[in-house]
């Protein structure tokens, strides 16, 4: 997908485009912040689709959680929790770095700190997939099996394990594999008609509206509503009062 700024897309969701950053220079293909949807105040946690820079690591890709900002995550979330404010989550994101850099870097023991943050919450999740929300990525930012209160997407957002080129190339290389296994022989023709026939086949599934029959999403909606679904969500849940305590267990820091 094409990098954008989501802050655009943050400032005209909230209040006056009035948003207080987290730690905007740490982690920054996160965003983190509290503002005001329709007068409620909320913290968000958003995936930055563009291109940034870090001192520590150098440029970093849109769209990726990297370890800072998964750190940074868990602990704006930990902090809303300890505040009572709801979160509302919104979704472009491929996955978390991988790579030996990242490994050595901490994302494992980041990655576990943000998933167990947001697993833990007991204040309301409110989830918009906007754009990607691809394997692991989708569980750190409150996908459905976190249980959020509310789970929309807007007609851009594609939900999958993993991109439709990717997906479409391993399932490739598994069957070709076992047709090989089975004596067959597969001219470059015949491997170019499997590619597209299995890359049509995912490109349909990785829809919202794929995903909404199968109530992996609870709606697909007009990016015009986004304001008011979240707020009639927030309004529908301050009917079941917070009871439970909110405890992240032993986190290692």
């Amino acid at each position: 997908a094409k990098p954008y700024d989501m802050m655009e897309i943050i400032n005209r969701l909230v209040d006056n485009s009035e948003f207080e950053p987290y730690k905007d220079l740490y982690g920054q293909t996160l965003l983190c912040g509290l503002a005001r949807i329709d007068g409620w105040a909320v913290g968000i946690v958003a995936n930055q689709r563009k291109i940034v820079k870090s001192k520590k690591t150098g440029m970093q890709m849109g769209g990726v959680i990297y370890s800072d900002s998964a750190d940074k995550a868990a602990r704006f979330i930990m902090n809303c929790n300890q505040k009572r404010i709801p979160l509302v989550f919104l979704h472009d994101v491929s996955g978390f770095m991988v790579g030996s850099a990242s490994e050595q870097g901490g994302i494992i023991k980041d990655g576990a700190k943000m998933v167990n943050a947001m697993a833990n919450s007991v204040v309301p999740k409110f989830t918009v997939v906007v754009g990607n929300s691809y394997g692991a990525g989708n569980y750190a930012m409150c996908g459905k099996a976190y249980d959020p209160r509310l789970i929309v997407a807007w007609p851009t957002a594609q939900l999958a394990v993993m991109s439709g080129a990717a997906a479409a190339n391993t399932l490739l290389q598994i069957q070709v594999a076992s047709l090989k296994a089975k004596g067959e022989v597969i001219t470059p023709e015949a491997e170019k008609e499997l590619l597209d026939r299995i890359k049509a086949r995912y490109e349909e599934q990785l829809s919202p509206y794929y995903a909404a029959a199968r109530l992996w999403v609870d709606a697909v909606i007009d990016p015009l509503e986004t304001r008011k679904v979240i707020s009639e969500g927030i309004a529908a849940a301050n009917h079941a009062p917070i009871e439970k305590a909110y405890n992240v267990g032993v986190i290692q820091v």
